[in-house]
């Protein structure tokens, strides 16, 4: 990076200290884990553990965009479920958590921008309907890229069958974006098989954060 400093350039160099991870703490019952401090956990970034610096517990707002893949390899039931899905999700969450969602065909469409999870409610699910096929690479890292908002946890919810055609992204490439980046991407595979790029999406996730 360079900078002007009294008409003359000079060098700096600069890089992050600190990353935030998030992790939320369940019992075999899914029933969240209280009480916990930064001794109960452990983190390792290429396999090197990394010290915890700065530990808080509690309820955090969250940003997450919520993906549907809309493509014609989901017509039908898959699609039916998928919206279901969203929606129930959606509902599930607080009122005051930030929602933005995307259908995924061909192209991004927008469906519902930024906003609270209680007026997130009401999105035109049943307008979703079929077109295009999915560059489904490309469509994650580009969804990685979407305004969250930085004060929040930030997340990303993929529905889809799992099934790529013409990214230009690869998905090594996607893997290592999510495992690099600041949101957690949480994969849904609709339909009878568990693509292997969904699986290794959502073990990135679960990686992140372990219970020591």
């Amino acid at each position: 990076m360079a900078a002007l400093v009294a008409g003359v350039a000079a060098q700096f160099s600069s890089g992050v200290s600190v990353v935030e991870v998030y992790a939320t703490v369940t019992d075999p019952q899914g029933q969240p884990i209280t009480g916990l401090t930064a001794a109960d956990f452990r983190v390792s970034e290429d396999g090197v553990p990394q010290p915890v610096t700065t530990f808080v517990a509690g309820e955090f707002p969250l940003s997450i965009v919520v993906v549907l893949d809309r493509s014609f390899s989901m017509s039908g039931e898959k699609l039916n479920l998928a919206r279901q899905a969203a929606r129930l999700f959606v509902t599930a969450l607080r009122p005051d958590d930030e929602v933005m969602v995307l259908a995924a065909g061909s192209e991004i469409e927008t469906i519902t921008p930024p906003v609270p999870a209680r007026d997130a409610v009401a999105t035109a699910w049943d307008a979703i309907q079929p077109w295009g096929t999915t560059p489904l690479y490309d469509v994650i890292v580009k969804s990685l890229d979407m305004p969250y908002t930085k004060t929040r946890r930030r997340a990303l919810l993929a529905i889809s069958d799992g099934f790529d055609r013409y990214s230009d992204t690869t998905a090594a490439d996607v893997i290592d974006r999510a495992r690099r980046g600041d949101v957690l991407v949480y994969p849904v595979a609709i339909g009878k098989g568990r693509p292997p790029v969904l699986a290794e999406l959502a073990s990135v996730a679960i990686a992140r954060f372990l219970p020591a």
